[in-house]
Order: C-alpha cells, then structure tokens, then sequence
C-alpha cells in the first residue's frame, strides 16, 4: 500500500523536474522568443553567459562591456545600441 507522504514525495519530485526543464533549456543555448544575443553592451557580472575564459557563464563576465559576454535584448536593437566601446554587436569579439 502506498502511503500519504510517498505520494506527496513523488508529486513534488515530478513538480520539480518539469520545472528543471525550461531551465536547462536556456542553459543550453536555446534562445527567448522576441530577444536576440548582444556582444559587448552587458555590464560586469551582468551578461547572459558566454564570457569567455575563466568564466562559466551568466553573471561570471569580469569586465564592462566585454565583446566576449552577451546578453539578450529586444531583437533588432542590438547593433543601435551604443557603449564606450562602440557600438553592440551580433557576433562575439575580442575584448
């Protein structure tokens, strides 16, 4: 016979794992309806992921600005957006 509290158990264990999945998706490189990724505009500790060498990913960029870290932004305002390195870019650069 299967008791109260295992049946609770396994609900909250399916809960979480559906809930897991969204997650891991974006974690994986699947992109956000609407949003595209911009090199160079995210400020320090605040890029999406892609941060380059020594870094794991969203939130580890050391540097403003870097062209390595990207961040999502409304698409088609990537490339209009303006930093003190110039202008932000759909393709990952160097600094």
């Amino acid at each position: 016979m299967i008791t109260r509290i295992e049946i609770t158990a396994a609900t909250l264990a399916a809960a979480f794992a559906l809930l897991s999945g969204p997650a891991s998706a974006q974690t994986m490189g699947g992109d956000k309806a609407g949003m595209e990724k911009c090199y160079g505009v995210a400020l320090k500790g605040q890029n999406d992921c892609a941060a380059g060498a020594g870094t794991s990913c969203a939130g580890t960029s050391k540097v403003d600005y870097s062209g390595k870290a990207w961040k999502y932004v409304p698409k088609g305002t990537c490339e209009t957006m303006k930093t003190p390195n110039g202008m932000g870019s759909l393709k990952s650069g160097q600094s």
